[in-house]
């Protein structure tokens, strides 16, 4: 099943161009068969988002958030709502451990690899040399919070490769979303579960269970797993 883990629509999002109908109508065409509805700094409430579900029951929705905290943004799966001081991402860990909530760290390695000094990477801003291997980047604290990697389909694909690398390397599993703002882009990258799943409460017994992986090439009709055609 297809899933992706990362979309942003204008119903939840400020800086979002995608309304849900749109999400939905784009999803149906190109062959996405899930999206999770993770909006910045909250979530859809729980019967707007039953009413809008069930008259496009043919695909997955499921409600989460995307939170920006003091060591980047946390896509988070699970959570009601966003509860103060959950920006720092120990207090986040907490309150998700609470909810039985699932962490993911969304594009850490984007903008990773620019010019010495200059990256705009949240997670290594200004280093003079950017970690290049799996066992350097691993080495930053926010994975010890977290839960899974996101390989992400608005990074280059050096940067989304890194993330496959660095969760392989710390035994941690990598899911896929598109980080998408607009209809452009949706599916980009998304997550292969092996199973169908039929609603949120086994989205989250999926997520837990393992077994899935990202995947570019939806769009173009040739899926293939992050890295897979790397020369």
């Amino acid at each position: 099943m297809l899933i992706d883990l990362h979309v942003h629509t204008s119903h939840g999002s400020g800086d979002s161009n995608l309304g849900p109908e749109e999400l939905v109508a784009e999803a149906t065409r190109i062959g996405l068969e899930g999206a999770c509805l993770t909006e910045h700094n909250r979530t859809w409430e729980p019967e707007e988002l039953r009413q809008f579900a069930q008259k496009h029951n043919h695909l997955l929705l499921v409600r989460a958030i995307e939170v920006e905290t003091n060591m980047g943004h946390i896509t988070v799966f699970g959570l009601d709502r966003y509860v103060s001081g959950i920006w720092d991402i120990a207090e986040l860990r907490r309150v998700s451990d609470e909810a039985g909530a699932f962490m993911v760290v969304a594009h850490p390695f984007r903008k990773l690899f620019g010019l010495p000094g200059s990256s705009d990477n949240l997670l290594f801003k200004g280093m003079e040399h950017p970690p290049t291997t799996a066992e350097e980047a691993g080495r930053h604290p926010i994975f010890q919070y977290v839960d899974a990697i996101e390989a992400n389909g608005s990074d280059a694909d050096r940067e989304s490769e890194l993330a496959v690398e660095v969760a392989r390397h710390l035994g941690k599993p990598a899911v896929g979303g598109s980080d998408v703002h607009s209809v452009n882009g949706l599916g980009a990258c998304v997550t292969v579960f092996p199973r169908p799943i039929e609603s949120s409460k086994e989205f989250m017994e999926a997520l837990r269970a393992g077994g899935y992986y990202p995947a570019v090439g939806l769009r173009t009709g040739s899926l293939r797993p992050v890295g897979a055609g790397r020369q």
